[in-house]
């Protein structure tokens, strides 16, 4: 992939739409998000959120529109491919660590078979970023033995040991007991103030009042507004908004 200017967008869906089936889960999206910026992309279950974040880096082709990161459009397949998802770091809901393998291989798996590292590049570089997300205690044990809060943090380690460009989280703590969900959501925060673009799929409020640049509200595939958290919290401007949020807020 060719380097872009710094003031091309990190990322850039242009027109998109995608179907699934006879079901139009994406329509006709536009959006840009700036080297840096942290979005945070909020709306009901079903309203497109997780599909805009799985077609970003692949998960998910486009019907229309296009995607581009870095500058660069998405690749169909191969080596090329495996490299775009190399820049573009992707944080599931389920953890999807290798169970049979210990945390501390989970990290350095990406690293040595695509970026090249060598085994004690990567080991080093893992219990670096082990240590940065407060489980290098952990490193030898396997992922059954973490709790969910621990299995999300090393699933983060191993997206930043490929040293992405941008960060895709989709719903990182929906799967995660209540108390273990600060102790993501604080890594997470880091990563923003350290300057890392990043796309976040939450509903976690709290995180987006504090952590992100821009709030997207989608409902029916649409990104019905685009504003800063201060605007999107004290003065959403569209019913479907206020209603989400008074839901939201009233529980």
């Amino acid at each position: 992939m060719t380097e872009a200017s710094t003031d091309t967008p990190m990322i850039r869906v242009s027109a998109v739409d995608k179907y699934f089936g006879s079901s139009h889960v994406l329509r006709n999206v536009n959006l840009e998000i700036p080297r840096g910026q942290v979005v945070v992309v909020l709306g009901p279950s079903g309203s497109g959120k997780s599909t805009l974040c799985r077609v970003i880096n692949r998960l998910e082709t486009v019907d229309s529109g296009s995607v581009l990161v870095d500058g660069n459009p998405l690749p169909e397949e191969g080596r090329a491919l495996a490299e775009l998802r190399a820049d573009v770091g992707m944080v599931f809901q389920q953890f999807n660590l290798f169970a049979h393998k210990s945390v501390l291989d989970n990290v350095t798996l990406g690293p040595t078979k695509v970026r090249g590292l060598s085994k004690s590049q990567a080991r080093q570089e893992g219990m670096r970023l082990l240590e940065r997300v407060g489980i290098a205690d952990q490193a030898d044990k396997y992922p059954a033995q973490l709790s969910g809060g621990q299995q999300q943090r090393a699933a983060i380690a191993r997206a930043l040991a490929m040293r992405p460009k941008v960060m895709l989280f989709d719903e990182p703590t929906s799967a995660l007991d209540p108390e273990m969900v600060s102790e993501v959501l604080e890594v997470m925060a880091g990563l923003a103030a350290e300057g890392m673009t990043m796309l976040v799929v939450s509903h976690e409020m709290g995180f987006a009042r504090r952590a992100a640049h821009r709030v997207l509200f989608m409902a029916d595939g649409e990104i019905v507004e685009d504003t800063t958290p201060e605007g999107f919290f004290e003065s959403p401007e569209s019913e479907r908004a206020r209603d989400f949020l008074s839901r939201i807020l009233t529980h």
